[in-house]
C-alpha cells in the first residue's frame, strides 16, 4: 500500500474517533445550554452507537458492488456534514438527529479500511498497518477528550467536520479504486457463520469486548466511590489507558506479524487478567498507574492481533468479517457496560472477580480451541 493511501486511511480513522470518547464528557455542558436533563442529553451516546453497530453490517457487502473509493468519499462527506449539523444545532432534537446520522455514515470507516488493508498489504505486514491505523484513532480520541475540557462543546463537532471536508478531495486523489471483479451487493453472513472457524472467532470478539467494557466503563466510578480519588486523579488514571493504547496498537500489530496473531492476542489477554485481579488489592496510586498502563496495553495488543486475524480470513468472507467486527464490538460493548453496572453496583470486588475469571476462561479457550490458531486461519484462507 502506498504511503499516501495509508495516511488518508489514518486521517479518516482520526476524524471518526475525535469526539467518540469526548461525547460523554460533553453531556453536562450540552445539558446546561439546552436546559435538558443530563439523563436525556446522555442519549447522544447510544444514538450514535446503535445506528453505528447496525449500519456497519452493510458497508462490507456494499464494497462488492460499489467502488470502495467512492463509498469512502460519499460516507466521509456525509459524516462531515452530520458533524457540522451537530456543531450548529439549535436544540437537543437537532443534535440527536445529527448524532444518529454520524453513526450511520461513520460506521463505514473501519470496515472499509480493513478491507483495503487486506487487499493492498501482504499478509506478513498487515499487522503493522492495522496497528498503526488504530493508533491514529487512539491519538485523535485522546486529543478530543483533552480538548473537551478546554474549548466550547460545539467545536468538538466542528473540528472533525472541517477536517473531513479538507480530507475529501485528498481521498479522491490518493485512495486507489477498488472493486472486486464480478462483485455485486451480497450479504452472506449466514454462509460465513456456517463455518465453525468464523463463528468461533466472532464469538471470541463478542465476549472479549463485553468483558472489557464491563470493567473499562466503571473504572472511573470505582476510583471515585471505592477509592475516594479526586476528579483530576481519576481523569489521569483513565487517560493512561488511552495513552498506553496508542503504543499498544502499533506494537501489537508489529508483534502479530513477527510472532503470530494468537500469541499477541493471548499476551494482551494475560496483561488484562493480571490488571483486573490486581484491582482487588487496595494498591497505592503508583501501582494503579502501572496497572492502568498494563490494562490499556493488554486490550490493544489483543485488539490488534484479532483485527489482523480478521484480514487473514478467506476473501469470500472478508467483507462480512470487516463489517461484523465493528457491529459486534459496539453491541457487545454496550451489553458489557450494562452487566458491569449491575455487578459493580453491588460490589466492585465481585465485579472484578467475575470479569477476571471470564478473561481466564477465554485464555483457556484460545489455548485449547484449534479454530483460533494462526495456522488454521491461514490454512482455511488458502483452502477457500
Amino acid at each position: 500500500m502506498k504511503k499516501a493511501t495509508f495516511i488518508i486511511l489514518c486521517l479518516e480513522g482520526a476524524i471518526l474517533s475525535f469526539n467518540v470518547a469526548a461525547s460523554a464528557a460533553l453531556i453536562p455542558s450540552i445539558s446546561k445550554e439546552f436546559a435538558t436533563p443530563q439523563f436525556i442529553t446522555a442519549r447522544i451516546v447510544w444514538l450514535y452507537m446503535l445506528p453505528y453497530g447496525l449500519a456497519a453490517l452493510f458497508y462490507g457487502p456494499m464494497a462488492r458492488a460499489i467502488d470502495a473509493k467512492k463509498l469512502e468519499f460519499f460516507c466521509l462527506a456525509l459524516f462531515s456534514i452530520a458533524n457540522f449539523l451537530a456543531g450548529i444545532s439549535r436544540d437537543i432534537t437537532a443534535l440527536f438527529i445529527a448524532r444518529f446520522l454520524m453513526g450511520i455514515f461513520g460506521a463505514s470507516v473501519i470496515p472499509l479500511a480493513l478491507i483495503l488493508i487486506a487487499n493492498q498489504v501482504s499478509q506478513n505486514k498487515r499487522g503493522k498497518s492495522i496497528g498503526l491505523f488504530f493508533s491514529s484513532t487512539f491519538v485523535a480520541s485522546l486529543l478530543g477528550l483533552f480538548l473537551s475540557g478546554l474549548i466550547p462543546w460545539r467545536w468538538l463537532f466542528l473540528i472533525p467536520a472541517a477536517a473531513g471536508f479538507i480530507c475529501c478531495p485528498f481521498l479522491l486523489f490518493y485512495l486507489p479504486s477498488f472493486k472486486p471483479e464480478g462483485g455485486g451487493f451480497k450479504m452472506d453472513y449466514l454462509s460465513a457463520f456456517k463455518d465453525k472457524r468464523v463463528a468461533t472467532l466472532f464469538g471470541y470478539i463478542f465476549f472479549i469486548s463485553m468483558f472489557y467494557h464491563g470493567v473499562q466503563q466503571w473504572l472511573g466510578v470505582y476510583f471515585s466511590v471505592h477509592r475516594g480519588f479526586s476528579q483530576f486523579l481519576i481523569s489521569m488514571l483513565i487517560t493512561l489507558t488511552s495513552l498506553s493504547g496508542i503504543f499498544g496498537e502499533a506494537a501489537g500489530g508489529m508483534l502479530s506479524d513477527k510472532f503470530g496473531r494468537l500469541k499477541t492476542v493471548n499476551s494482551g489477554l494475560i496483561l488484562m487478567i493480571v490488571s483486573v485481579f490486581a484491582l482487588l488489592l487496595k494498591s497505592p496510586v503508583l501501582v494503579l498507574t502501572i496497572l492502568m498502563i498494563a490494562w490499556g496495553t493488554g486490550w490493544t495488543f489483543n485488539h490488534a492481533g484479532i483485527s489482523a486475524m480478521l484480514t487473514d480470513l478467506p476473501k469470500g468472507f472478508l467483507n462480512e468479517a470487516a463489517s461484523l467486527n465493528s457491529s459486534v464490538r459496539f453491541v457487545s460493548g454496550g451489553l458489557g457496560a450494562a452487566l458491569g453496572g449491575i455487578l459493580m453496583q453491588n460490589n466492585f470486588n465481585l465485579g472484578f472477580m467475575f470479569f477476571g475469571t471470564c478473561f481466564l476462561f477465554l485464555l483457556f479457550l484460545t489455548k485449547a480451541h484449534p479454530n483460533l490458531s494462526d495456522g488454521l486461519v491461514r490454512t482455511f484462507a488458502r483452502r477457500v
